[in-house]
């Protein structure tokens, strides 16, 4: 398994699961990435938050699936989690811990601190490099991909600011969940009215940007997009995304603002707050220049001011097969952010069915599909759709589910019936995933 992240630990944990050894190479602390801090493994770098919980919610079934999997990833941030209405969000330095803790707990998984640049074609072996390798990693990548009519593609991925918790005011905000989910208190929104909110869009246009300067075609990922990129597109972009106001009436006035910025608990001790929504690639002065004029963030302390970096990702559907193996190859497979599948519990997703598959082929045990009606395989389906012409990251969306039959009309109806028929899918995936564990399984590249 080539890269520390949620994906290859995931696979590595699933793979060690069915039974087979694994050696986990990890690059840091020898080499570290543009978008890491720290050394630790499955390091969250954009967010602290694996998004919505609820089984209505595509990604909350993605969860849950993963959790009968018995996920390293989700049993992690389930006991590092923190407030955050209905999301599961987690404390970044406990996730981490939890995380390496089983790892280093699990006798089948050698982890090995050294940077890998070739890449195995003689055993198998999963790519999980993440979306920022080193330029020479990226270019075995490239060497293995040419031939097969790929395409390395750029994007540019945006991270928010984070704000101390006692150097903001919140006397000019309120604690309040969007629709009450919760505790009703998991957030702190600043309400604006249209003349501060006319100022901000302001400031969003015209303070200086970081230009892409080695990089000519800035493509971001829509689920993503900078703030200002999203100001640029139109006065009311905002008020319709990230700063809604819907379901969030100020308590105090009963009413509901022009516009909404939220601010989301960074860890368990509420000592620090992300905005959401608020990537950004306006410079850091820029940035101080726009935000302390948000009303409470006067005198705030930064604790991360919002950056921008690379994202690097495979044509998905014309390279990888369903079981994310790369096509022409014996048993070489790809998982998380690098195969186009975008979120961390997505890029946990490809990790876990990576790991299973790779184990099974050096187990020499018949191949398992995953099912389509499940969360899983809605993931793998946006990886395989060739429909598109334009290949681009995405979050996993009900839209990736085949309809249900008869057709539900209802959504709320529909997208129950949808998670009951994935979880009874998953039921029967994991009776035929049942690991022969031997006391000594084979080892892997």
């Amino acid at each position: 398994m080539i890269g520390g992240g949620l994906a290859g630990c995931e696979a590595a944990w699933q793979a060690a699961r069915q039974g087979a050894e694994v050696d986990l190479y990890e690059m840091r602390p020898v080499r570290s990435g543009p978008a890491h801090a720290t050394a630790h493994l499955a390091e969250l770098v954009c967010s602290n938050s694996l998004r919505g919980a609820a089984l209505e919610n595509a990604v909350g079934l993605l969860k849950e699936e993963l959790a009968r999997l018995d996920s390293v990833i989700v049993c992690a941030a389930r006991e590092s989690c923190v407030p955050a209405g209905g999301a599961l969000a987690v404390d970044r330095a406990r996730f981490a811990s939890a995380v390496e803790a089983r790892i280093a707990r699990e006798p089948r998984i050698a982890l090995h601190r050294e940077e890998v640049l070739e890449i195995p074609l003689d055993r198998p072996a999963v790519v999980a490099c993440g979306p920022l390798p080193g330029d020479a990693f990226l270019e075995r990548i490239d060497a293995l991909v040419a031939s097969r009519h790929g395409a390395r593609l750029h994007y540019f991925d945006a991270a928010s600011p984070i704000v101390a918790a006692d150097s903001i005011d919140d006397a000019a905000m309120y604690r309040k969940s969007r629709y009450e989910k919760g505790d009703g208190d998991d957030y702190l929104n600043i309400p604006l009215d249209a003349r501060q909110y006319a100022r901000l869009l302001h400031d969003l246009r015209t303070l200086p940007r970081y230009e892409a300067k080695s990089f000519d075609d800035a493509r971001y990922f829509e689920g993503c997009l900078p703030i200002e990129e999203m100001a640029d597109r139109g006065d009311d972009v905002l008020r319709f995304g990230p700063m809604k106001p819907v379901g969030l009436r100020d308590p105090r006035t009963g009413v509901t603002p022009y516009a909404v910025v939220q601010l989301r608990n960074e860890n368990r001790e509420r000592t620090a707050y992300n905005l959401v929504g608020f990537q950004t690639r306006l410079t850091w002065p820029s940035q101080r220049e726009a935000f302390r004029r948000l009303p409470g963030l006067a005198n705030a302390e930064w604790l991360r001011l919002g950056v921008m970096h690379r994202n690097t990702f495979l044509e998905a559907p014309k390279l990888l097969e369903r079981s994310l193996r790369l096509r022409g190859t014996a048993a070489l497979y790809f998982a998380g952010q690098i195969t186009g599948a975008e979120g961390y519990v997505e890029a946990a997703a490809c990790g876990a069915m990576a790991g299973i598959h790779a184990a099974r082929a050096l187990l020499e045990r018949e191949p398992v599909e995953v099912p389509s009606e499940t969360a899983l395989g809605a993931v793998v389906a946006h990886l395989q759709n060739a429909h598109t012409p334009d290949f681009q990251p995405s979050n996993v969306t009900w839209a990736a589910f085949p309809p249900l039959a008869p057709p539900v009309r209802d959504k709320a109806a529909r997208r129950r019936r949808m998670a009951e028929r994935a979880l009874a899918a998953l039921d029967g995936f994991l009776e035929r995933l049942q690991p022969e564990l031997a006391g000594v399984g084979t080892k892997a590249g």
